[in-house]
Order: C-alpha cells, then sequence, then structure tokens
C-alpha cells in the first residue's frame, strides 16, 4: 500500500469536523479527496463501486436514515450521483444535534442541482481541496513559510533544490497524487490520462450533455494558450474557431467552460479590488488558469523539453503552478488569492488576503534578472498607490521565481524560489 503523504488540508478537515455536522470537500478527480477523507472516516459508501451502486441508490430513495447509518464521520465518496443526500444529511445533522456526522466527497458539482432543496448554512462546511503543492509532494525545501511572512518574521534568504529543468518537469507532472514518486515517464503519462478522460468521457458526464470531444480539446488548447490572461469567451470562441467549423456560437463555448467549471478542472481568478490614492480604473475581469498546469502542457501537447525551449510559453505554465501552489497555502491561513490589473497596465499576479485584512503582493517570474526586475518594478508602483490611510500596508512584496537562491533585494522586495516555500 502506497504510504499517505500529509496533505495540508488535514488540519482543515480535522476542524471542519469540529465545528460541523458535515464537510464537503470540492476538487478534481484524481487529486486525493477519497484518501484524505478516508484518513478519519469511520464507515464509508463508495457510490462510484458499480457492483453496489444500484442498491444503495435504491437503499438512499426508500430509506436515507438507514443508508446514512454507520459509525461518524461517514464518508460518502462521489455522492453528486445521488445529490438529492444532500438534504437528507442536512436534516440528520440537525436531529443529531452533533458535530463531525458525514464527509461527502464529489469531483463534479450534482448534474442536477433542483433535487437539493436546502443550501446546509450552518451545518455542512466547504473545504476546496487541489492536486499537492510542491510543499506536499516533498518537491519544495519549505524552508519559507508564507505564514511567517504575514507574521513579519524577518527573511534572511534560502537555498532551493530544484533547477530549471526540475521546474519544468514539475509543470508537466502536476500535483496528481498518482504520479508523485514514479519514475518520470510514468508520471508524467498521469496527466496525460487525466486530460484523455476529460476530453472523451467527463465533460460528458457532468452533465449528462454530449459535448464533441474534438471541439472540448480545442477549448482546452485555447485556455492554455491564454494561462494567466483575462481572455473572454468571445477571445476562447474566435481561437476555437481557426480549427473549427464557423457555426461556433459564443453560447456553445459557454457551456463547454461550464461544464470546465463544474469539473473543477478550471480556477479563475478573481480580481481585487484595493483602496487606491489614484482614480484609476481597475479591470475586474477573471483570469484564467487551470486547477493544475500539467492540463495545460497535456492540452498543448507540450512536454518538460518544449517549456525549456520556449521560455515564454513556460514562464505562463509556471506562473499557473505558483497560483495553485498559493491557492493551498492561503487556504490554510484563511486566505484567497486574487489578482489585480488596471486600465493603466500595472498588473499583479497574485494578491494574498486573509479574513484579517492582512494581504501580500506576489508577482511570478522565472529566473531572468530582467524579469525580476519587472515584477520588483511592479509590485513597488503598485504598493505606493494603496491608499494606506484606508487599509493596510502590504505585510510583504514578493516575485516568486525559478531561482535556485531566495534573497532580499536591496529595494525590500523578496526574491522567493517557488521550491522553498510552504503554508
Amino acid at each position: 500500500m502506497k504510504t499517505y503523504l500529509p496533505r495540508i488540508v488535514d488540519s482543515l478537515l480535522d476542524f471542519k469536523l469540529r465545528s460541523k455536522g458535515a464537510v464537503w470537500i470540492k476538487g478534481p478527480k484524481w487529486c486525493g479527496k477519497s484518501t484524505t477523507a478516508e484518513q478519519v472516516a469511520k464507515s464509508v459508501i463508495y457510490m462510484q463501486d458499480k457492483t453496489a451502486q444500484a442498491q444503495n441508490i435504491e437503499l438512499a430513495k426508500s430509506d436515507p436514515t438507514l443508508f446514512l447509518e454507520g459509525p461518524a464521520p461517514k464518508l460518502i465518496d462521489e455522492w453528486q450521483i445521488i445529490p438529492f443526500i444532500y438534504d437528507q444529511i442536512r436534516f440528520e445533522v440537525d436531529r443529531r444535534d452533533r458535530f463531525g456526522q458525514f464527509i461527502i466527497t464529489g469531483s463534479a458539482t450534482p448534474p442536477d442541482e433542483t433535487e437539493i432543496d436546502h443550501s446546509g448554512t450552518g451545518r455542512i462546511g466547504i473545504l476546496v481541496m487541489r492536486p499537492m503543492s510542491l510543499c506536499e509532494s516533498k518537491d519544495s525545501t519549505g524552508s519559507v513559510s508564507l505564514g511567517s511572512l504575514f507574521d513579519g518574521i524577518a527573511f534572511s534568504g534560502c537555498v532551493g533544490k530544484n533547477t530549471l529543468s526540475d521546474y519544468a518537469f514539475l509543470t508537466c507532472r502536476g500535483g496528481w497524487p498518482k504520479a508523485i514518486g514514479q519514475e518520470k515517464d510514468i508520471a508524467l503519462a498521469q496527466a496525460m490520462d487525466y486530460y484523455d478522460g476529460l476530453v472523451n468521457t467527463d465533460m460528458s458526464e457532468v452533465d449528462q450533455k454530449k459535448r464533441d470531444p474534438e471541439r472540448v480539446k480545442l477549448l482546452m488548447r485555447s485556455y492554455g494558450r491564454n494561462i494567466g490572461s483575462q481572455a473572454s469567451n468571445t477571445t476562447l470562441k474566435e481561437d476555437m474557431k481557426a480549427n473549427d467549423s464557423a457555426s461556433l456560437d459564443e453560447d456553445t463555448v459557454l457551456s463547454y467552460v461550464k461544464a470546465l467549471k463544474k469539473l473543477y478542472a478550471v480556477e479563475e481568478s478573481l480580481a481585487w479590488n484595493p483602496n487606491l490614492r489614484s482614480k484609476t480604473a481597475i479591470r475586474t475581469s477573471d483570469t484564467r488558469y487551470f486547477v493544475d498546469p500539467s492540463l495545460a502542457t497535456a492540452a498543448l501537447g507540450l512536454g518538460p523539453n518544449d517549456l525549456i525551449g520556449d521560455l515564454k510559453t513556460f514562464g505562463f505554465f509556471f506562473e499557473n503552478m505558483a497560483i495553485r501552489d498559493l491557492r493551498v497555502y492561503a487556504e490554510k491561513l484563511g486566505g484567497e488569492v486574487r489578482h489585480y490589473r488596471d486600465a493603466s497596465g500595472l498588473e499583479c499576479d497574485s494578491v494574498i488576503h486573509l479574513r484579517n485584512g492582512q494581504y501580500g503582493l506576489a508577482e511570478v517570474k522565472l529566473s531572468s534578472p530582467d524579469r525580476i526586475d519587472e515584477g520588483a518594478k511592479n509590485l513597488l508602483t503598485l504598493a505606493s498607490e494603496i491608499d494606506s490611510t484606508r487599509m493596510k500596508k502590504p505585510s510583504f512584496l514578493m516575485v516568486v521565481s525559478a531561482t535556485e537562491k531566495g534573497y532580499r533585494r536591496p529595494d525590500g522586495v523578496l526574491v522567493v524560489p517557488l521550491g522553498c516555500l510552504k503554508d
């Protein structure tokens, strides 16, 4: 049996179970939801087990109370197959009046949400799970804690263990648990297998709408070409039409994008809206990202050597990997990751914002000194525009890089290798 690699969400799940009647773990297939839940579950129903699926569905319909019996917390894996059970879970939580009764996991939102009558607010807590960060997969030294930067602990530099070639491999491998610790060719095949399943099966099964696999491929490629941008659905449509029929319309593209979101394959970054001294207009469009950068490389048929040969493209995919990791670390701190863009062209790839009002500004760059200088300049300019009489000053300014060493620049901006970060 493969050794369980601890996940950052482990402690979050523990707290949710101690403070809510049930916990819903959301996230893409293969990211480790079931395995993580199994570490604490006392009883389990696997809804994808075909040998018992029909019987479980029938029991859930005819006697939902009996279906939910068993030692707590009880795990119902891939619960979206029987979405009507959500309301019964909410009822059971109220009836039992105890925390930690159920865990439900799902790699897609329910295909028919009309079968759910109540939101579960106050009873069912939500926990988002993503593919593994570099810290979780043991590909980061973990010498720089994001939490410590918010706490004001002095940064004295760090040394990572990853070369540029290592980062190229990690980008294409992704954070899929089944890929961790495998030989390189086997590890790289996992993301391709995920992509193939997404294209050929999952996109039609998620809401029972038949979708053309070739068009799914076109959309995935377009997403890959537009990572880190605010490309509109119209832009995606025009990009897809270059290799499709002229009949492709925006509603079709929107339907396909919604299906990707239901499968948690894409996770776009919302805009951050700070108080500024100037009256510069802030752009509010979402930034396009996959939940894991390996989906982009799989969609475009790229491997590690291709990224090394095209550092501009590599930079966008590395940014996606950094955003994935920062999201995982920020979740532990009770925060979220957003982006900033304004009408003047000033941008910030990542704003890590905590519930207490603290925030840090981070740009993501590979390793070129010129690009790191550019990122630092952007951060300093944005920091100077923020009205510190109306909101806190940033806790830190950081360029997340693919360099081997981390350091503090004379201007105060931190340069930190992605492979040194942890929560």
